[in-house]
């Protein structure tokens, strides 16, 4: 769970096809909890980037763009599906693909959200990372 000043913003999945949860290919899913237009989804996400200190103001400029693009509106209970492959992301929303990112480094910069050890959500961070019991 992803809580933002005690709401519960969303909930989040991680699925990893090989030994390495942080290597690529993976899936994240966050199912959300709250009403939040797509547009604020990809502001927070530029700056969740420019937070770990991973790309210039140029390069955030071009994604948070592109994310503008492919990120919707979402309602409680809606998912976002991002598909992390090493030439890009692929975006779904509730099952249906909203676009696609084909540049590596945002693909790399975006999960790290999630998955670099400097997240500003450790918990989550944890959690998503976490085998499931054999």
């Amino acid at each position: 769970e992803f809580r933002r000043f005690g709401f519960l913003v969303y909930e989040a999945t991680l699925w990893a096809a090989g030994d390495d949860p942080l290597r690529p290919p993976l899936a994240l899913k966050l199912t959300y909890k709250r009403k939040i237009a797509g547009k604020d989804i990809a502001e927070a996400s530029v700056k969740e980037i420019r937070n770990l200190g991973l790309a210039d103001s140029a390069q955030l400029k071009r994604w948070g763009e592109q994310m503008v693009r492919v990120f919707p509106d979402v309602k409680p209970s809606d998912h976002i599906l991002g598909v992390y492959r090493p030439e890009g992301a692929t975006f779904q929303h509730n099952g249906r693909i909203t676009g696609d990112i084909a540049d590596p480094e945002f693909a790399r910069h975006f999960f790290a959200i999630w998955l670099d050890p400097r997240t500003s959500a450790p918990d989550l961070r944890a959690a998503l990372l976490k085998r499931p019991d054999a």
